[in-house]
């Protein structure tokens, strides 16, 4: 019998805009839409539509993007009380192209980005204790500090 928790699911990772290619202006220019993603909380947006309890940890820019993230997915029912907004970094952004087979080229601007910025000591120690679940990106994993903060929030989990 699993053990009565609070969330059924708590991920941690990047969220960010992802400009998508939508095609070329009157000019010729090629047209991006901001649209709201990292895959950690397009997993909890499907939880949540079935019904999930869900949580997000992670950390954006005290900046437009970032509001727009926090917005969108409080909106979706997520909890976003270990949402970190940072004054000195910016929300990471990733420009996408679709290819015409249907596969997609990246282009991210991290360097840094505010997902990298989490710290070990910024987690939400009683939040990550009281999940059945806990989710992680791999971005996470790609820088040292919130690689460690990663690890960290895995064991407070387990």
């Amino acid at each position: 019998m699993m053990e009565n928790k609070n969330w059924d699911v708590v991920a941690l990772g990047e969220l960010l805009i992802d400009f998508t290619d939508s095609g070329l202006s009157a000019q010729g220019n090629p047209l991006f839409e901001a649209n709201p993603g990292g895959a950690p909380c397009n997993v909890l947006a499907l939880l949540q539509k079935l019904g999930r309890r869900t949580a997000f940890v992670g950390k954006v820019g005290e900046d437009m993007f970032g509001s727009l993230l926090r917005k969108v997915c409080e909106e979706a029912g997520i909890c976003m009380d270990g949402l970190i907004a940072d004054r000195e970094v910016r929300t990471t952004l990733a420009f996408v192209k679709n290819a015409p087979d249907g596969d997609r080229e990246f282009s991210f601007f991290r360097n840094p980005g505010a997902d990298m910025m989490l710290s070990a000591q910024e987690l939400p120690e009683d939040m990550l204790k009281d999940t059945r679940i806990f989710h992680f990106g791999t971005l996470s994993m790609t820088h040292e500090g919130v690689r460690e903060a990663t690890k960290r929030a895995v064991a407070i989990a387990k």
